[in-house]
């Protein structure tokens, strides 16, 4: 589908810079529990409180950070809230993908006044340690972006957040920011919020594929990935392609009941490490057939790591003219076969692993497949 757009909007325009991304949040049926996984698990810290103990009557937050990761873990206090209803459709996900900027009221006015329909009018919160200014639009689904604004803020975290202290504190396992965040849409969508985030927030298509692309026997997808001006935000869109059986797109949006958020993909500098500290916490990973490595070298080139760690974690690695990557999606992480996160570790490489799209694609079908989903 060619784009309607003005070429003013074919490029990346700064006229609301990203600063990166501030903090995700996730609607979970049981904030605390899953509070205990992600620290558990994923080698996640204690950070911040929301709830009774601070006067908020409706919801309950954890918030936890890993280096400059900060994830928002948000439950009901009651029956019949918008964030229980948000989870009796969808499951546990992400509603707010929250970006820090420099001025959360002119991000605000510039999304609105190129189409964004409007979340949350700017407003303040402000407690002992500062200020914080908040606004926020719509996007695809029921996803949400919150321009913050935190430059007068001192604070742990939020006004009415409380630092929150524990004496169960695992090690970090390694992560350290959001590397990218990938959107499911439906079918035909995704051009429509490709013009979206072209249009509305200044970004630009930095790569595309197609069911040529991304392909297998069975099922295929298409995908465009848009970026920021600075390119510290970088946003995946898919949509479904047609294919023999049911594509884990489709699966996704059965399940999920809508578009969003697939997979949260967060960087590592030792990949192996960081991989093996997850499994040994109880992370489970899709796994490639381990004829995947007998022709690594030769596909990839020469690379640092030993090929046989790679091969018994299930790490895949890609090339592009920038570099090389590795990679690796654990399985979903939630009762509905929805969202998952990906591990990468980037040595020079801008790209996302097409490489690895038939391998990955099919370890996906094959999960398909117990599920009877295909």
């Amino acid at each position: 589908m060619k784009s309607p757009l003005p070429k003013l909007f074919t490029e990346a325009k700064d006229f609301m810079p990203l600063l990166g991304t501030d903090y995700i949040e996730m609607y979970v049926s049981n904030s605390k529990q899953a509070a205990h996984f992600y620290k558990s698990a994923f080698g996640f810290e204690s950070l911040a409180y929301s709830g009774l103990e601070t006067g908020n009557e409706e919801s309950e937050s954890y918030v936890l950070i890993q280096d400059k990761i900060r994830l928002v873990l948000t439950s009901p206090l009651k029956s019949g809230t918008s964030i229980g209803k948000h989870i009796d459709k969808h499951g546990d996900g992400v509603k707010v993908v929250a970006l820090w900027v420099d001025d959360a009221t002119t991000a605000y006015n510039e999304a609105v006044s190129r189409g964004a329909k409007s979340y949350m009018e700017p407003f303040s919160q402000e407690d002992k340690d500062g200020k914080v200014v908040k606004s926020g639009i719509h996007t695809y689904g029921d996803v949400v972006h919150v321009f913050v604004e935190r430059k007068e803020y001192d604070g742990i975290f939020l006004p009415g957040f409380k630092e929150w202290k524990t004496s169960y504190n695992p090690a970090p396992v390694g992560l350290k920011y959001v590397d990218h965040m990938v959107g499911n849409v439906g079918w035909g969508e995704m051009n429509t919020w490709v013009e979206f985030y072209e249009k509305v927030m200044g970004f630009t298509q930095i790569i595309s594929f197609d069911d040529k692309d991304i392909s297998t026997e069975y099922t295929a997808l298409m995908s465009k990935v848009m970026s920021n001006g600075n390119g510290r935000i970088k946003f995946p869109i898919n949509e479904p392609a047609e294919g023999k059986r049911k594509s884990q797109i489709e699966e996704y949006l059965d399940f999920y009941e809508g578009a969003g958020v697939q997979h949260i993909a967060v960087a590592t500098d030792d990949i192996i490490k960081t991989v093996t500290d997850l499994k040994n916490r109880g992370v489970d990973f899709l796994q490639v057939p381990t004829t995947y490595y007998d022709t690594l070298e030769q596909r990839v080139g020469k690379i640092d790591e030993d090929i046989e760690p790679l091969k018994e974690l299930g790490i895949l690695v890609d090339r592009d003219d920038e570099g090389y990557l590795l990679q690796i999606f654990t399985k979903t992480i939630q009762a509905r076969p929805t969202m998952f996160f990906e591990i990468i570790q980037r040595k020079g490489a801008r790209s996302f692993g097409k490489g690895n799209f038939k391998a990955l694609f099919e370890a996906i079908e094959r999960e398909q497949e117990l599920r009877g989903t295909l």
